[in-house]
């Protein structure tokens, strides 16, 4: 938790009504409180008493959250209602329109945006300006904050956005796409271009001529398009990057003309989840629905040998076929034994054609391989890349077709045996 200022009552000094609202702004900002916990709060307080921040802050901390990517948000929420001004200060700086040409102090943590949503929702920017200002840089202004804010939401991490950014990003992502090269196969087709001559349609064609060869028939390799599978963590730490990455999976699987011989997306955290048919829906919103309502685990623990052992069992030879190309979309810090681990990523990647790897850690510029899981994992991949942001997944799109990307792989590699 973070360090807190000493702690104060709202202006309303109804402790009550108090704890009311900073419930409905939990739930505002992603907790699921119903009336039930908000009744077990104001008796928790009223039990333990208000005279000390911390033992306030954990008595509510135990009412209000049962999961552990609950916990940024509740802090946030906390600071903000409980009352830091300075910090107020800040997250209305970053929500609402800058007007004095100051950049922010600091980036905001994960879930602060959403958590200062939730508080100050409909509340409007105190902006005084003169009208010889406002004639003044009206249209610039507004062409100027299109552009850096396009540019912006490029690079920032899905954690970082705030509600409304990410349903920004989510249109941003429904125009990419993810084109893929075809692969020449050994079988043919008919070609006037092509330099192999067919010989069988050749002798063929002679012998309705009664035997002369007047013309010499040609074909070129059959191209054939290779299937795309995701695998997607969804356990509490990798939530947020899989609800998006899945939005983005939908447009590719829904897109005509991409290339892809089929799109096969599945879901693991604590087991393997199917969510292929789910991703034909046409609308997205509809679609993940569901996909969320079929994976159990969701925001749950992390098993990745296990559930790439199910998936190498059950599923494999069935989706594998024509040289598939495979997204592993997970941060790799596994919970199970890495022996189990390190044996079934390897029999992922020599069924793949490429196997590709999607992690958001490497978001911070210091990552190393330091995670049992990790190391574990990284030898067995062609390519190691993050993904974190729209930009990220603009990277991957340029790349998925060049059999010599590695990503970061070497330079972990290196700093792996080092």
């Amino acid at each position: 938790m973070a360090e807190q200022l000493p702690l104060t009552t709202p202006e309303n000094p109804k402790l009550a009504q108090n704890i009311t609202h900073f419930a409905r702004a939990l739930r505002k900002a992603g907790l699921p409180i119903g009336t039930g916990r908000v009744v077990d709060a104001i008796r928790a307080v009223q039990a333990a008493g208000f005279s000390e921040k911390q033992d306030f802050y954990w008595t509510l901390h135990a009412c209000f959250v049962n999961r552990p990517e609950h916990r940024t948000v509740f802090a946030q929420v906390f600071r903000l209602y409980w009352r830091d001004p300075r910090y107020l200060e800040h997250m209305m700086s970053m929500m609402l329109p800058a007007i004095r040409g100051v950049q922010e102090e600091r980036k905001a943590d994960a879930a602060e945006k959403r958590a200062a949503e939730a508080l100050l929702d409909g509340v409007e920017p105190d902006q005084p300006e003169t009208a010889a200002q406002e004639e003044e840089s009206e249209i610039e202004i507004d062409a100027t904050q299109t552009a850096s804010s396009d540019e912006r939401l490029r690079s920032l991490d899905f954690e970082q956005m705030s509600t409304a950014e990410i349903a920004q990003a989510k249109r941003l992502l429904a125009r990419l796409s993810l084109p893929v090269k075809p692969i020449e196969s050994r079988r043919a087709q008919a070609s006037h271009l092509g330099y192999r001559i067919d010989r069988a349609r050749t002798l063929r064609s002679a012998m309705r001529q009664g035997g002369e060869l007047r013309d010499i028939a040609h074909q070129q390799p059959r191209p054939r398009w290779p299937n795309l599978v995701a695998l997607c963590d969804i356990s509490g730490s990798m939530s947020q990057y899989s609800r998006i990455i899945l939005h983005f999976l939908h447009t590719v699987s829904n897109e005509k003309g991409a290339g892809w011989a089929k799109v096969h997306a599945f879901t693991f955290g604590t087991r393997l989840t199917n969510i292929t048919r789910h991703l034909h829906q046409r609308d997205v919103d509809a679609a993940l629905a569901a996909a969320g309502a079929e994976a159990q685990d969701w925001e749950g623990g992390t098993r990745i040998g296990e559930c790439l052992h199910q998936f190498n069992r059950d599923w494999s030879r069935r989706v594998m076929g024509q040289g598939a190309v495979v997204l592993l979309i997970t941060d790799g810090l596994e919970r199970g034994d890495p022996e189990v681990l390190g044996k079934e990523i390897e029999r992922l990647h020599l069924s793949s054609r490429r196997l590709i790897w999607l992690n958001p850690l490497l978001r911070w510029d210091g990552f190393a391989p330091k995670a049992q899981g990790v190391a574990t994992m990284l030898p067995h991949v062609d390519s190691f890349r993050a993904g974190h942001s729209i930009a990220s997944l603009e990277d991957l799109a340029a790349v998925i077709s060049q059999p010599d990307d590695q990503g970061q792989k070497a330079r972990l590699l290196d700093a792996l045996s080092s």
